[in-house]
Formats: structure tokens, C-alpha cells, sequence
């Protein structure tokens, strides 16, 4: 190539390098993004880790086109991303903890509770946090990890099985059922569906307040968008609950149908760190099963220090369950 092409290098592939620089500008300035349509700007903060999958297209198209000034403004948002996700690359876990918790959305069309629940006794931990428990499977978890886990309490689909003794336990309402119809519903049927409790686990080094919660769901359709009604305003109820929680220790565990990069936890992650994001190896995806892409099954903690995240092998739910290690 002579010196006299080089002008040419550089003007060539423009486009790209537009597009480049703009890829960098929406991740930096995705808080930005305004959740008035659609809920956009959550949306976007589900799969922002994903954007970077943009950066080898376009480092194809710049080579192909020849193009130096396409290759060179990839660095934005190369930089951009490692700022933002860089830290969680690798694993960053740390020797100790000698206390372990699970969770796992058991899925309610779970084909398999038996395989499930044994494959959670074989986990270890100290405690179990189960979500979406059906009527049904129920007796099979209690059946099945009451050797392993001799303390238990269940409100609705949730539960906690443990090692060690509970006490205090209630629900917490997160705000599934609202308006007016909602109080008139006796205390017994809205007990049936609650989805959020509150229990302390006696340890070693004290009580240890422990938070199971399965928010509502997230969907995205034509017409709502990023539809997150039920869900945001579940999240709200939590961090209020949080808030106003006494004990100096707390761990929440649960299917939170959203990732801690959502605004709409912002009650939540203000109070609150991810375990995976401290001590985590890699993102830690946990749904779907099948081929995870994004980590809504959560474990976030106040007051302990979190050694290290990971993910457990696949049972019957289309969640993977998650693991954390922490010590005092």
C-alpha cells in the first residue's frame, strides 16, 4: 500500500465509524434512556452486557471496507464496555465463607420436583430458597430435604429450608394484588399466591435475616413494550421492607425478574450488593436454563462479606439455581 492511499484508508468506511462512536455513546449514556415508552430504558439495562456483541460486527465490516477510521473509533465503545463489565470478567472469588445459601426458581411446570430437590440437598448449603412452589410439589420438596434441611417454613410459593433454627417468620407484601377488590380478599386467600417473605436464620455469629422473594414478571410485547408493572412495583415494596429491616445482617435470595443493572432496583441495590458481582466468576446467567442469557435469580446481601457466586448445574426449571458463599 502506498503512502498516497492513506487518505483513502481513513475516509473509507465512515459509516462504520459513526455507528461505532454511536454504539459507545448508548452504552456510556443508557441511564439516560427514558423508561417513558415502553419501559426502554430497563430494557435496555437487562441486555446492556449484550451490546458489546455489535463490536467484532463492525470490526468485520471496518476490515472489510479497509476502513482505519472504523477500526480505530471501535475503541469507544471497546472502552466503554470494559468500564462497565470488565470487572465482572473472570472470577473473582475469594477463599472462605463458611456459610453457603442457594436459590432456585423450581419452576411450576417443573417435570421432575423429585431430581430437583435432591439435587439441591446434594448442594450442601445452609439454607435453601425455593420460588414458585406449587400446591402440588410442595410435599415432595418437604419429603424430599427434610433429612438434610430439619427446619422449613413455606408462605404461598415460597420457601426456606434450613439447617439451622427460623424464627420470626412473615410475609412481606410486595404488592401483587392492589385496588380496591384486593381488600376485600380474606387474609387466607392472598396468603395462597404470596410471593415474598421474611424469616431469620439463628447462626453461629447471631440472626441472620433472610428475605426469599419471587417478583412479578416481566414480558415484552408489541403493543405494553417492556411491560414491568407488577414486578417494579414489587421491587418498591422490597426496598422499602429492607429499609425499614433491624437486623444489621440481611440476605435477600430470589427470582427478582429483572438484573441488578435495572433501575427499578435502584430501592434495592442502594441497600443491598450482588454476590455475583463481588465475588462472582463471569456474569452468572441463570434463565433460561436451556441457554442463559441474562441473571435474574438473584443473591444480595448487607452486613456479610460475600467469597464467592456460582451457578449450579440445570435440574427441571428453566432457572438455574444460584449460589453464594459468605462468612461474617
Amino acid at each position: 500500500m502506498g503512502v498516497g492511499s492513506w487518505p483513502g484508508v481513513w475516509r473509507r468506511g465512515l459509516v462504520l465509524a459513526v455507528l461505532a462512536l454511536l454504539l459507545g455513546l448508548f452504552m456510556l449514556l443508557h441511564a439516560m434512556i427514558p423508561n417513558r415508552v415502553g419501559n426502554l430504558g430497563s430494557l435496555v439495562e437487562t441486555f446492556l452486557p449484550w451490546s458489546g456483541v455489535f463490536v467484532p460486527v463492525l470490526l468485520a465490516g471496518g476490515l472489510w471496507r479497509r476502513s482505519a477510521s472504523a477500526v480505530a473509533a471501535l475503541l469507544v465503545p471497546v472502552m466503554v464496555w470494559l468500564h462497565l463489565f470488565g470487572g465482572l470478567l473472570g472470577d473473582r472469588s475469594r477463599p472462605g465463607g463458611e456459610f453457603t445459601v442457594v436459590s432456585h426458581n423450581v419452576g411450576a411446570d417443573n417435570p421432575d420436583p423429585v431430581g430437583t430437590a435432591r439435587a439441591l440437598a446434594a448442594s450442601g448449603a445452609e439454607v435453601l430458597a425455593l420460588e414458585e412452589l406449587t400446591q402440588q410439589a410442595r410435599g415432595t420438596f418437604e419429603r424430599e430435604l427434610a433429612k438434610a434441611y430439619p427446619h422449613h417454613t413455606v408462605l404461598g410459593t415460597v420457601g426456606l429450608w434450613s439447617r439451622l433454627p427460623l424464627s420470626g417468620t412473615r410475609p412481606v407484601d410486595i404488592r401483587m394484588d392492589v385496588g380496591p377488590l384486593a381488600e376485600t380478599k380474606p387474609a387466607e386467600i392472598k396468603m395462597g399466591y404470596n410471593r415474598a417473605l421474611r424469616t431469620t436464620v439463628a447462626t453461629g455469629q447471631g440472626p441472620l435475616a433472610v428475605y426469599v422473594a419471587h417478583l412479578g414478571s416481566a414480558r415484552v410485547n408489541p403493543r405494553a413494550g417492556f411491560w414491568t408493572a407488577h414486578r417494579d412495583r414489587g421491587a418498591r415494596a422490597l426496598g422499602e421492607a429492607i429499609a425499614a429491616e433491624q437486623n444489621e445482617r440481611v440476605v435477600l435470595l430470589g427470582d427478582l425478574n429483572g438484573t441488578v443493572d435495572d433501575r427499578a432496583f435502584a430501592g434495592i441495590t442502594s441497600q443491598l450488593r450482588s454476590v455475583q458481582d463481588a465475588a462472582g466468576d463471569g456474569f452468572g446467567f441463570s434463565w433460561p436454563a436451556r441457554f442463559p442469557v441474562v441473571r435474574i435469580d438473584q443473591i444480595l446481601v448487607r452486613g456479610v462479606e460475600p467469597k464467592s457466586s456460582w451457578v449450579l448445574p440445570a435440574t427441571g426449571s428453566d432457572h438455574l439455581p444460584v449460589a453464594a458463599a459468605i462468612s461474617w
